[in-house]
């Protein structure tokens, strides 16, 4: 079992250690002052307070305080979590839709983040990395899509390191963010901060493009890539050359 810790992040880096842990289906804890709002079946809300939270990869999300053995407040499995930073926030969201719920947990204060690579039997080792997607693309960058070249790979910018990074045909910069699994809208808002952050460094006159790549998308996750103007490219880091390119213009 692999883990990784960080003690008092700011919120900004607890949301790309979030996102990390999300894609790659950890078990995550968090500790802090936070506030939870549930609304759903009921309403329910709790004031600031040092709570413990955990985030299981089935989609349960555990909320504890320093009395009891069970949760204040959780979600059972088959939930979709979400992170975002707001208003000097970090934000988690847990919802469902059958029936409709959303567990809000806002932190104003985090001490300790954790995510631990707990597979309970399940065979994440089947799975290709990251890295090997990443060395496959690199030496197959047509895969892509034609005529793209990339030039860095964890590329530094204001919104975390850039997965690969390079030009197309026409000259335009690419961002490329790359996934091992099928993904959620966090995807996409990650691949969107990312354009946001390399947009303010070259300026707004110049365009810049952003690529998903991954095995398979949710339907909202297309949705809110199309509106960005970005694209998706199908590929299976178990078996990348198999898989389906569609990384024409949106998606």
């Amino acid at each position: 079992m692999s883990a990784t810790t960080s003690h008092q992040p700011t919120h900004r880096e607890a949301l790309w250690e979030l996102e990390a842990a999300f894609d790659r289906g950890d078990l995550i804890t968090l500790f802090g002052s936070c506030t939870v709002t549930y609304d759903g079946r009921a309403s329910s809300e709790l004031g600031e307070g040092d709570r413990l939270v955990i985030l299981k990869p089935d989609g349960s999300a555990l909320v504890h305080t320093d009395e009891n053995q069970k949760p204040v407040n959780w979600q059972p499995p088959g939930c979709t979590h979400h992170a975002a930073v707001r208003n000097g926030q970090l934000r988690i969201r847990s919802t469902r839709t059958a029936p409709d719920e959303t567990l809000a947990i806002h932190f104003s204060r985090i001490s300790q983040l954790s995510a631990y690579s707990v597979t309970g039997g399940r065979s994440v080792d089947l799975l290709g990395s990251e890295e090997d997607l990443k060395q496959f693309l690199l030496e197959n960058p047509d895969r892509i899509e034609p005529g793209f070249e990339p030039t860095e790979t964890e590329r530094q910018s204001s919104a975390g390191p850039i997965d690969i990074f390079g030009y197309d045909r026409d000259g335009t910069p690419v961002v490329v963010e790359l996934k091992r699994r099928r993904v959620g809208p966090s995807a996409a808002g990650q691949l969107a901060r990312y354009l946001t952050a390399i947009r303010e460094e070259v300026g707004e006159a110049v365009a810049v493009r952003g690529i998903l790549v991954a095995p398979s998308i949710t339907d909202r996750t297309a949705a809110l890539l199309e509106a960005e103007g970005c694209s998706f490219v199908a590929l299976d880091p178990t078996d990348p050359d198999r898989s389906n390119s569609t990384a024409d213009s949106g998606v």
